[in-house]
């Protein structure tokens, strides 16, 4: 059977050369050819010998999971919707901005975190990516905005593992896929540019700082267990205080100094001024303020069946200033891409369901958000790790 290249990092290329009777360094040569150049036919690759192009062309292909859809925002924002097989389709939200282009992937066909405000949760679950079809997200946006831009330089200077999925709950595909994201043969990312956002999932949090320590960005959105348990329910699993601790440990291998907090501005949920006293307390309790973290405010991307509200902008500028005048570093995020469903939280592609979503969101929107141990009930069932 042959295999799709972009499944392995460079080690494993390697390992794959030398399988087909070939020096490992071949795959250096290979590697380049494939993510530098975005070249899929072996036989234009002319400074690889022609045995070995004859091998690889019986036992190998180079390919992304092919495009669905394709849809811009009048804000330069382009989605791409990837067709995965088994009635599943994940998106990828390419963001431009003044000296940088910022692609937003994939990791898994749905999530099983579930979280309240976030539209790929209400779709359920379906199954991880591939290490392949994680990096191919990469390989097809950056190929693709070169042909259409007619630029030979680098497109997409940032990746940010915060689109379908939970990053951390595919670890075994996600870090082939960093690792190629960062090698200087592939898209020579630097570790402070490539970003994995998590719910919060502490073994591997804590297996990331070693493997692949890249920058880390935490889906905090409630400052206490009983508010985060209804919001996030992986908090049930890893709470506050053990989360915190987590952060605090991946900072002894991270390339940066802080650990990014994302919140999400629910109105009459998270985001009054005792919220964000409590919040100030948590990270205070942690570490010292504003030397080891900062809060990046999400400003809630309605989409239906949320039961959810948007806070409202002065509510948003008040909790920012609270926390900037505590000594934490807060911005807010722009909302990009909204007019075509890529905004933050609004992912949701096509998901052939595992996890019954529909009946257990049901259930949740009837119980208050306050009260987890009413909301927590519905995901018994679900197994959620």
């Amino acid at each position: 059977m042959k295999k799709n290249l972009l499944e392995y990092d460079l080690a494993g290329l390697a390992d794959f050369c030398q399988d087909l009777g070939e020096k490992r360094f071949r795959a250096t040569q290979l590697f380049r050819w494939i993510h530098q150049q975005g070249e899929t036919d072996f036989g234009k690759m002319t400074d690889i010998a022609k045995g070995f192009r004859e091998k690889l062309a019986l036992h190998a292909y180079v390919q992304a999971p092919p495009i669905a859809s394709e849809h811009r925002s009048t804000d330069g924002t382009v989605k791409w919707l990837f067709n995965v097989g088994g009635g599943n389709a994940i998106e990828a939200v390419f963001i431009p901005e003044d000296g940088r282009g910022t692609l937003c992937v994939s990791s898994q066909a749905g999530c099983a975190v579930g979280c309240r405000f976030c539209s790929t949760g209400h779709q359920g679950f379906s199954r991880n990516l591939t290490a392949g079809e994680i990096i191919g997200q990469l390989w097809f946006a950056e190929h693709t905005l070169r042909r259409t831009l007619g630029c030979a330089d680098r497109v997409i200077s940032n990746v940010v593992m915060m689109g379908m999925g939970e990053p951390l709950q595919n670890y075994a595909a996600l870090v082939p896929a960093l690792r190629t994201m960062l090698d200087d043969h592939a898209y020579g990312l630097s570790r402070r540019r490539v970003t994995v956002s998590t719910s919060g999932v502490v073994p591997f949090m804590d297996r990331l700082s070693v493997d692949c320590p890249v920058a880390l960005a935490v889906s905090l959105h409630a400052p206490g267990d009983v508010l985060r348990d209804s919001l996030v329910p992986l908090n049930r699993k890893y709470p506050l205080q053990e989360l915190m601790s987590a952060c605090v440990r991946y900072l002894e291998h991270a390339p940066r100094d802080f650990i990014t907090f994302e919140y999400c501005m629910l109105h009459g949920v998270n985001d009054s001024p005792e919220h964000a006293r409590q919040l100030i307390a948590l990270v205070r309790d942690a570490g010292p303020v504003g030397q080891w973290c900062k809060f990046n405010l999400i400003p809630f991307n309605p989409f239906p069946a949320s039961g959810l509200v948007r806070s409202e902008q002065s509510v948003i500028a008040e909790f920012a200033q609270m926390l900037n005048d505590a000594g934490i570093v807060t911005t807010v995020r722009k909302t990009r891409g909204d007019d075509i469903d890529a905004a933050c939280g609004q992912l949701a592609g096509e998901v052939k369901d595992r996890t019954r979503v529909i009946q257990r969101m049901a259930v949740r929107r009837t119980a208050p958000i306050h009260f987890a141990e009413k909301a927590a009930s519905a995901f018994k069932e679900a197994d959620i790790d």
